[in-house]
């Protein structure tokens, strides 16, 4: 128990997702107003400025909501992007049981980085106009991680598109995104970073139209990473356990 306790401590940082969840799974829509995220081995959860809980579903995929939003996020590409310019998410929206369906604008989208900046959502015209993005977008299609992490009422899923590429026959863009409570909204989003991607805690931040929602996501250097990803399993399992979430 005592190694255990070391190793999370030393561990926790990277992973940063404490459960915050008031006694079930994500599947049983536990309370989005729960108390600041516990601290485990000593060590505390990043701490949002809004009301919600977050947690953790794989090694490079958030979960964050509150009572009218959910946001799933996967950041495996921003991760291996260290010192590049782009920045790609993986993102999935969806509302919560009785919310009443919205439309989203691409200005409610925005990263904060480790530096305390806010970086918006790219214009269709940065993208157009980037170097190095079909390449991105090759890498994407091969890393890609499932981000169905929703509660039981969403029953169907369809795409948003933020982003067309250039080229490619019926790829359009729009400057919104329709969401309702029972189907959930899958998109690419870009944010140009200046002076590139760096390491550390990072926010994305997505604005409902009574609230917002801040996603947790840290990007780990290279001994960060191997670090995690040598004891995923092992951090997946005290974190469950600490919520009484294992079996």
């Amino acid at each position: 128990m005592k190694r255990t306790a070391r190793r999370l401590a030393c561990l926790l940082p990277l992973s940063f997702a404490v459960l915050t969840t008031a006694g079930g799974t994500l599947a049983q829509e536990p309370s989005p107003a729960a108390p600041a995220p516990p601290a485990i081995a000593g060590v505390k959860a990043p701490q949002p400025t809004v009301p919600e809980a977050f947690t953790i579903e794989g090694e490079f995929v958030r979960v964050a909501y509150n009572n009218e939003g959910y946001v799933t996020l996967g950041y495996r590409i921003a991760n291996g992007s260290v010192g590049e310019e782009w920045m790609y998410l993986q993102t999935g929206l969806t509302l919560r049981h009785g919310v009443k369906s919205q439309s989203i604008p691409r200005e409610a989208f925005s990263v904060k980085t480790p530096d305390g900046k806010v970086i918006p959502l790219a214009t269709q015209k940065d993208y157009s106009n980037a170097f190095g993005l079909p390449a991105l977008n090759a890498r994407a299609r091969v890393q890609r991680d499932s981000l169905n992490y929703f509660p039981p009422g969403v029953t169907s899923a369809g795409a948003f598109q933020f982003f067309a590429d250039m080229g490619k026959v019926g790829s359009l863009s729009f400057d919104q995104v329709e969401v309702n409570d029972n189907r959930a909204a899958f998109g690419r989003l870009f944010f140009k970073i200046p002076g590139g991607i760096q390491t550390g805690q990072h926010w994305l931040v997505v604005k409902f139209a009574g609230s917002e929602v801040q996603v947790p996501f840290r990007i780990l250097t290279k001994e960060e990473e191997k670090q995690f990803r040598k004891s995923w399993e092992e951090i997946k399992k005290a974190f469950d356990e600490a919520q009484g979430l294992g079996k």
